[in-house]
């Protein structure tokens, strides 16, 4: 029996739309999706926790407002009968029958006579229980508290208080329209009262001038009229529509750009598209560097031909339309004039230098204060990247000794794997070089990007130029991975020194604060070696190489510090698996033996997968984890001893598990792991015969032990693959 029973009765009552609009100064664009989402699920919320049923939500949003539609909001709130428990019988009454004091208690506080509590059996006794019956609110006399939880539980990236006002918002906050229906639903929040008055464009409005909303259904309408464009999707289709067609009239194409798309159309509320151009000098620069000018500093989008070229266009987006409009255009084109020859300056000035002169001038950055400089770094992480091609057999397989200036100076021309070698090495030495160039420090997203140009200029080989830009790969998670096995080798080694680096100096990941990125290094570390199938790319050995050339800048314990490192990439190996659709149990089965081997760990994980339709999969499972208990926590040691066998089904588990292993080892070498799970199966009716009618734990030690060893060999057949007592069948 429940301790508290609620009965909801409701009732069909078409409701009325709701309309909940938060005005403010602009917002920044990366606020509006989110905060619009939280409002939703704010207002909505509130609304399910009063059990007042509704229709679909609607979200609308510019820079200066956040607004929620919910359609058909139900007019009341629903009739609640309720059960609450009180004292068991034994409790309530003394041996005269009469009420106890616990008794008249519980039923003055739920506001009911003794007389009408009533007695309910169940497996646990007899309980005494009060029925209650509270009637339901008017949906308008409940929306005052939910709207004005619902706005002061809304929370920002960064939030401001501005006045003497004690609220906070993203912005300064002007106005609130709160509309059940067409009536105005009255709350307020800091100083600011709800209404029906809402804002129009600040200057396609006639002077800003306020505007009554009727209701919902008319919102949209009224903006419209007051020149806002309210709805998100219908800007941004808008916009794509406009500057295509812009792109098209320059005699080009549109450069895709989704995510500047979406944060222009969050950054006007009545879009203008403006087309300009520039002066065709600036496209003998890189044309990373122009594209980055005009989107990162402007929001312009480009435009290319059929084949790419950029040509000397750009395509602004205004919040209002100007008397006239060609100045607007002319006060665009001169300010990215202005940006491109700075931008112009610094690449004209950055080609005088050599990359290998600027490697050496990252002697003077320091990249975090206890693990050194930035060329320390770089000395680290080179040592790193040929230990991870030694162990891959992408260079060549002996050891060398490590020093530097081996890649620096006039690039080299050799062949074979001592040509690999020498390439990953200089692509190591050059990667972070663009760093304390011009351009990367005016556009530090171009880091990479610069610097695999400059080596280009500089005539180092195809290979090296991209690994430099490479090696930052994955930018995000899920982000594009290193195409070359040089650009994915540079990219691990610079990863897994920044980890080993932070963690053998005390700074790891706590649950709200990353500030080196390590859970997206370790996740692009784990992606890449996946993705290149590095099997022979041990983590283990990895992470002890990587702590090893910390060296005397190392805080921690070192044997603790490894661990830490493999726990983290096992904890992160986890959550990626699982991103696949794989099983939580099939997982766990196999990280709990070993997973140091990441494209053979996803493979057994997969096998079990599959093994797991096998009709015998579940008995085995079950007959594994007997085994697993009996095991639990003892040694065994020595050899099987088969003079000891007394028992017919003892002698036929021994002989079976004789004849498999070497079976199973074959597939398991071959690493046919769901045949090797296949031929395991075979041995079910034997261990089931086993248990049924062998007492492991028997008096005579010997034969204990001597069980417990047969057992041991049994555990032994599938814990290479995976401790399948784990899975949950």
């Amino acid at each position: 029996m429940r301790d508290l029973a609620i009965n909801i009765i409701k009732e069909n009552v078409l409701g009325k739309d709701l309309l909940l609009e938060l005005g403010s100064e602009e917002l920044p664009a990366g606020f509006i999706d989110t905060s619009l989402q939280a409002l939703k699920e704010a207002v909505a919320g509130e609304l399910r926790a009063h059990d007042i049923t509704s229709g679909e939500v609607e979200l609308y949003g510019t820079p200066r407002r956040l607004a929620v539609i919910i359609r058909a909001v139900n007019e009341q709130e629903p009739d609640k009968k309720e059960e609450h428990k009180g004292p068991s019988t034994k409790v309530a009454f003394d041996a005269e029958g009469n009420p106890s004091k616990a008794l008249q208690g519980f039923a003055a506080g739920k506001g009911v006579k003794v007389s009408e509590l009533k007695k309910v059996s169940n497996d646990k006794g007899e309980y005494m229980y009060a029925m209650t019956e509270t009637k339901g609110r008017p949906t308008k006399d409940v929306l005052p508290e939910i709207l004005k939880k619902a706005t002061s539980g809304l929370n920002f990236p960064k939030a401001m208080r501005w006045g003497d006002h004690e609220v906070s918002y993203a912005r300064p906050l002007h106005w609130i329209v709160a509309l059940y229906g067409s009536d105005v639903v009255p709350f307020e929040f800091g100083h600011i009262k709800s209404s029906s008055e809402s804002m129009g464009h600040r200057f396609n409005n006639n002077g800003n001038k306020t505007i009554t909303i009727k209701d919902a259904s008319h919102y949209l309408e009224a903006l419209d009229s007051a020149g806002v464009t309210v709805d998100i999707a219908t800007r941004r289709e808008l916009i794509e529509k406009e500057i295509k067609a812009g792109a098209k009239g320059c005699g080009g194409e549109l450069m895709e750009d989704e995510a500047l798309l979406k944060e222009v159309a969050n950054l006007v509320e009545r879009p203008v598209v403006v087309v300009g151009g520039f002066d065709k000098e600036f496209l003998n620069m890189p044309k990373e560097i122009t594209v980055c000018a005009m989107r990162e500093h402007q929001r312009y989008f480009s435009i290319v031909t059929k084949d790419g070229e950029l040509l000397p266009n750009f395509i602004t987006v205004a919040n209002t339309k100007a008397k006239d409009m060609d100045k607007v255009r002319e006060g665009n084109e001169r300010v990215l004039r202005a940006r491109l020859s700075d931008a112009n300056f610094y690449f004209e000035k950055d080609i005088k230098v050599a990359l290998h002169e600027r490697a050496l001038e990252l002697k003077g950055v320091t990249f975090q204060y206890k693990l050194g400089t930035s060329f320390e770094k770089v000395e680290r992480f080179t040592e790193l990247a040929l230990f991870i091609a030694n162990k891959t057999g992408v260079a060549e397989a002996e050891d060398k000794t490590f020093s530097i200036d081996e890649f620096l100076g006039e690039a080299k021309h050799l062949k074979g794997k001592e040509a690999t070698r020498y390439d990953i090495g200089r692509a190591s030495v050059l990667s972070k070089a663009d760093l304390v160039s011009g351009v990367v420090g005016e556009f530090p997203k171009l880091q990479g990007i610069m610097g695999s140009d400059y080596a280009m200029r500089e005539g180092e080989s195809k290979d090296v130029a991209r690994a430099i830009a490479e090696h930052y790969m994955p930018i995000q998670a899920g982000g594009e991975l290193p195409a070359t096995d040089l650009g994915a080798i540079v990219s691990i080694a610079d990863k897994m020194d920044t980890i080993a680096g932070c963690f053998s100096v005390g700074l790891i990941p706590t649950g709200g604060a990353d500030p080196y990125a390590l859970r997206r290094s370790s996740l692009g570390i784990i992606a890449i070696i996946l993705d290149k199938e590095l099997s022979k790319l041990n983590m283990e050995e990895l992470t002890e190489k990587a702590v090893s050339l910390v060296g005397e800048k190392r805080t921690e314990d070192e044997d603790k510090t490894k661990s830490a490192i493999l726990e983290f990439f096992k904890e992160r190996l986890k959550n990626q698996l699982l991103g696949r659709g794989l099983s939580f149990d099939s997982i766990d089965a196999v990280l709990h033996v070993h997973w140091y081997d990441l494209p053979d760990t996803v493979k057994r994980v997969s096998a079990i997968e599959s093994f797991k339709t096998h009709p015998d999969c579940g008995a085995l499972t079950a007959a594994f984890k007997r085994v697993s208990n009996i095991l639990k926590g003892t040694e065994v040691s020595g050899e099987l001893d088969a003079s000891l066998f007394s028992e017919d089904e003892e002698k036929k588990l021994s002989e079976v598990a004789l004849k498999l292993a070497p079976v199973i080892e074959e597939k398991f070498s071959k690493g046919e792991y769901e045949a090797a799970l296949t031929e395991l199966a075979s041995i079910k009716e034997s261990i089931d015969a086993f248990f049924d009618k062998v007492m492991v734990m028997t008096d005579d030690e010997r034969v204990k032990n001597n069980r417990l060893r047969l057992l041991s060999e049994i555990r032994g057949l599938y814990s290479k693959i995976a401790d399948l007592s784990r899975l949950t069948l």
